[in-house]
């Protein structure tokens, strides 16, 4: 069978593995799963591509070390695990990684570090940088500091954030599931599904949460919508077994291909569309909605009618129509409290009335993302 075309002239590749992949039933680190792992990527490496790895595992590798025979369900203790975890894993990935001559370096995220404007661009940046500098950057989420309310909610979705975060041209996912099935790969009768090249593809598949959930926080159901995302804005997806990841890098049919379906977005407001979750609403009359949607326009207090929840400047929000239904989601530029004494107001109105700085938008239409 020939060779992926999309993965085997890929120049940059972000590769997730899963908790599940990486370690013990226990929850320990499972060196020859790490080691294995790392000698594919480097192969990756060796023909001149870039690679970027995106690991989930610190909670579950900080769990034997405490004594916790699975993962905990409180956020402090997860955070805990964390702690104790990401600098194990990362260790380990340093010392295979040296195996190759290839150094790796630890990027920590969180939402705030890839949505708000001056933070995307460093995180950017930074990124940019250490794949100039030829290294391997290892990806997590910041799971020691991230709270409940602001997380990205699993490995999958960052990963293929990230993917256009970097400019990347594959996702590779890896799992402890070798590809998409038609149904339950544990009952017989099921196929494996090679290639989905649209959503209508996967019309009358089960989805469900398919997947070693002791360990980790998504399934399949995670996977399709990462591969959704990425592959919504131009980046190709193959989804496979950890065990077969040497194979799928090289470009052998192994897993499913997600083809890509559209073309690449501004990659901050995907990630504004995708990684936040909104702190409140603003309620537009329908002459805003119109100038938000189809003429692009910034958000103005003369089409704002109300706010609904508590925010402040910078926080995202959703934007509703007169009818109820989410428009965009935006930067809010003022706090909830300040948003009834300016709704409905001009701009030359609200500079005379309370000074130059509330004649800025409530939402620039940089910081906004149809929805």
């Amino acid at each position: 069978m020939s060779a992926r075309g999309e993965v085997t002239v890929a120049a940059r590749i972000v590769v997730k593995v899963g908790s599940s992949s990486l370690t013990t039933a226990s929850g320990g680190i499972d060196p020859d799963r790490v080691r294995d792992l790392v000698d594919a990527l480097a192969a990756v490496r060796a023909r001149g591509a870039e690679v970027v790895l995106v690991s989930s595992g610190a909670i579950a590798a900080g769990l034997a070390p405490l004594g916790l025979a699975r993962r905990p369900r409180g956020l402090a203790a997860q955070q805990a695990a964390a702690s104790v975890g990401q600098g194990l894993l990362v260790h380990r990935y340093t010392g295979e990684f040296a195996r190759h001559g290839l150094i790796a370096g630890q990027v920590l995220l969180t939402v705030d570090d890839v949505t708000r404007r001056s933070h995307y661009r460093n995180a950017h940046q930074t990124m940019a940088k250490l794949l100039e500098m030829g290294v391997v950057p290892i990806v997590n989420e910041n799971d020691t500091v991230a709270t409940s309310e602001i997380r990205f909610g699993d490995n999958d979705r960052l990963a293929a954030l990230v993917a256009h975060l970097v400019h990347a041209d594959l996702l590779v996912l890896l799992s402890d599931v070798d590809g998409l099935y038609d149904g339950n790969p544990a009952k017989p009768g099921t196929s494996l599904v090679a290639d989905i090249r649209s959503a209508d593809d996967l019309a009358g598949i089960s989805i469900g949460s398919t997947g070693s959930a002791g360990l980790g926080t998504g399934g399949m159901h995670t996977k399709v919508e990462a591969a959704a995302i990425a592959t919504g804005a131009g980046i190709p997806v193959v989804l496979t077994s950890a065990p077969q990841a040497g194979e799928a890098l090289a470009g052998k049919p192994v897993g499913t291909l997600f083809h890509a379906t559209g073309k690449r977005r501004p990659t901050r407001l995907l990630w504004l569309a995708h990684a936040t979750e909104p702190k409140g609403q603003l309620l537009l009359d329908a002459g805003a909605v119109a100038a938000v949607v189809e003429r692009r326009a910034s958000l103005l207090a003369a089409g704002v009618l109300g706010a609904t929840g508590m925010f402040v400047g910078g926080d995202p929000v959703d934007l509703v129509g007169p009818e109820g239904a989410v428009v965009a989601r935006g930067l809010v530029n003022f706090d909830s409290e300040e948003i009834p004494s300016l709704a409905g107001k001009s701009s030359h109105a609200l500079k005379k009335e309370l000074g130059a700085a509330y004649e800025r938008e409530v939402v620039h239409r940089d910081d906004l993302v149809l929805l």
